[in-house]
Parts: C-alpha cells; structure tokens; sequence
C-alpha cells in the first residue's frame, strides 16, 4: 500500500492495513461510523438478528420437515455400518444429496448428528470427503489426499457413525451434487480458468480429469457469483445456512433420529457452517467447531485474504465479532478446537476467539457448557482432536445401549 507520503507501507494492523486492499485509516473512520467486531457488545438474540440480515437467509426454515420430500435413493451395510443414500429439494437446482450412516443392527432411535464437509480446495466432491458410498473406497483419488492432510486419513463421519450415532452428511450449496455446471458459471471466472488451464497444459501439468479441472472453475467462479448473491440480497453463507439448516431439520426428523436436537460439527468451513447453523436456530443439542474460529481484528490483513466467501460475509463485523457468532447461542454446548499452528488463523486472533466465547458463556450463566480445546497442529482434524471430540460429544448425546 502507499502512504499519503508516497511511501511504501507495510503495516499489519488496523493503523498499517498492508495488503487488505484499503488505504491506511479506512477502519478508524469505520469505526467512528458505527459499531464493528462486536464494540457494542450485542446480546447473542442480537449477533443471529444481525447475522440472518447480514447473510441473507432466504426462505422460511423456521418451522419442521415432515419428510415427505425426502427420497430414499439406496441402501447397503459394510463394515459395520447402515447406509441410506437420501436426496430432498432445496427449493431450486438439483436434488441435494445426503448420506446417512448408522452402526449396523442397531434399531430405533439414536442421537444424530450432523456433520458439514470442509472446503478444502475441492467443490468436485463435498459428503463424499467425509464418507464413502456402497463400495468403501473414495469416489476419487484426490480424496485420499484431502483426507491424509485434513482428517489423518479417516473416513471420519463413519467413525463418529460407529460411536452409537445416527450421522447425516450431506453436499453443501455450490459442492457436490449441489455444484454449479461449468457452463453456468460466469464468463469472467471462466476466462480466468480458461488462462490457468492454458499455462498448466504449456507447463505440461494440466489436469487429467473432469473432477481436477473442474476445481480449476470453481475457484474463481466463488468470487464472480458472490457478486451475483450479494446484489439479489444474499450471499455464499446465506444460501449454505438455508441448505443445512434444511439438513439439519431433515435428521432431526427421521424416525431413527432420537428427539432433544443434533449434534452440528465440522472442521474449517464446515466448522464455520456449524457455526452459523446454530445461531439461526438449527435444533441442536451441541455444537463442535474445529479450526474456524478468530477475531476479526487479528484476521486483518493477511489472514483475511485467505478464507472464501462462506466465513468472510459483506457487513459481518457489523454482526459482532466472528466469536460472537460462535457463542451467539450460549448456552448451548460447545466445543471449540485449534490449532496453534493454524496457517489461515492468526494465533493471537485464536487466544483472543476463545476468551471472547468463555467470556459470553461466562454471561450467560453456563461457563462449564463452553470447552475450548487448543492443539499444538496445523489446519487439521487429526485423531486426537477427532477422539476429543468424540468423547466431548459422549458427554451431552449419552450413547443409546
């Protein structure tokens, strides 16, 4: 950035915005205009009052699912495990998928849980990272490597499955079954992948398949269509927390589903779904976010630049604080795990996210319904924090016999 002085700057804070794309002094004036990262302490009714304006949750989720738009698309047992491959309407574009996985021989009622795939640079494949099909075997190779480097290799859901769970998983708007073709993404992001394709093939690297260059696509095209939300009054987050709001109201109404809410968790964007689900009122009975948590202020400016549009919503510091959002339904249980050596979070903005969640729960009356858990890993939902929160979750959804 340059400085009046015409002077290179650098800086890293609010006073020294460095590359965040705004001249230096932009977040003072903001600050003198109205309330940001949470100044006017907003009550939790306020942050989720805020945050369904601010995302632009659209349709009416508010009320049950009756299941009859359900559809039953298969069912197999391997393992150890019950699958029942689902789909339901969105209310537009295709049918969304979902996969339930329950241990097998096990009847009746079981508590759920609802389990929001991670972004993780891949918008081919979105449930499908989180738990196979009939076969047992990944849908794609590239899978094995999101999973090595983010769930230490596990099929996770269908290890949480086998804990006594009835676990929904589901693709997220814009993964998935629920992707957007390449030939309706907009012609600007389209050149862009167009330009990348064209260097990777000179570079003899170009991808080898439809799933690898379709992720080619999918990167830019996030920021091309979040233009698109944002001037229809919605946004990547909005249309995210409808579809697993609806999933979550899906679980909670199957008959193998026991009553009392489900379990949201998730780890990077998926933690931040789960996240965003509760405080616009998902029946949940806890909630575990793993590695999606930071002040906004210590997000500013490198750090900010690195997450997609699903955590980075227009007008979310005007919600409050991103950890006022996490602890908006305070107290509801929570869990919230992190990793000291985070690549996309700031540690100080980590510290300072936990202490800001124990302080609301504090003010609420329940500081013992808030775990803050910090790891000394990377970006990550490594077996120890999986077994963490396993038996974190053993705690408030008591296992049926």
């Amino acid at each position: 950035m340059v400085g009046a002085d015409g002077g290179a700057r650098s800086g890293g804070g609010p006073g020294g915005l460095g590359r965040l794309g705004a001249f230096d002094g932009l977040v003072e004036l903001l600050e003198r205009s109205w309330p940001l990262f949470g100044a006017d302490e907003p009550s939790g009714e306020e942050v989720s009052r805020r945050l369904r304006a601010a995302v632009g949750l659209p349709g009416d989720v508010d009320g049950t699912v009756d299941g009859s738009g359900v559809r039953v698309e298969g069912t197999w047992e391997r393992d150890g495990l019950e699958g029942t491959e689902l789909s339901w309407d969105a209310g537009f574009g295709p049918r969304v998928a979902g996969r339930l996985l329950r241990p097998a021989g096990r009847p009746g009622p079981l508590p759920g849980a609802l389990f929001l795939h991670c972004h993780g640079g891949v918008k081919r494949f979105g449930l499908d990272k989180l738990a196979d099909g009939v076969s047992g075997r990944p849908a794609h190779p590239l899978l094995r490597g999101v999973r090595e480097q983010l769930y230490d290799g596990r099929a996770v859901a269908e290890d949480l499955a086998r804990t006594g769970r009835s676990v929904l998983v589901h693709d997220g708007f814009g993964w998935g079954s629920r992707r957007l073709p390449v030939a309706s993404m907009p012609e600007r992001s389209e050149r862009t992948a167009r330009l990348e394709l064209d260097a990777r093939r000179a570079a003899g690297a170009a991808p080898d398949d439809e799933a690898l260059e379709y992720d080619v696509h999918a990167g830019p095209a996030e920021d091309a269509v979040a233009k698109a939300l944002g001037v229809l009054g919605t946004s990547w987050a909005g249309l995210a927390a409808h579809e697993d709001l609806l999933a979550a109201r899906v679980l909670a109404a199957h008959p193998g589903t026991a009553p009392g809410g489900v379990a949201l968790l998730g780890l990077s964007g998926g933690g931040a779904r789960a996240a965003t689900a509760a405080a616009l009122g998902a029946p949940a009975s806890a909630v575990v976010v793993t590695c999606a948590v930071t002040t906004l202020r210590e997000a500013l400016p490198e750090h900010l630049h690195r997450h997609t549009w699903l955590l980075m919503t227009p007008g979310l510091g005007r919600v409050g604080d991103w950890p006022d959002v996490v602890a908006a339904r305070a107290p509801l249980p929570l869990l919230v795990q992190s990793g000291l050596h985070d690549e996309l979070f700031p540690a100080e903005g980590v510290r300072r996210a936990h202490e800001r969640i124990g302080a609301r729960y504090a003010a609420a009356g329940a500081p013992g319904a808030f775990t803050g858990s910090l790891h000394g890993t990377g970006h990550r939902f490594d077996a120890a924090m999986q077994a963490e929160a396993f038996a974190w979750l053993d705690h408030r959804q008591p296992r049926v016999p």
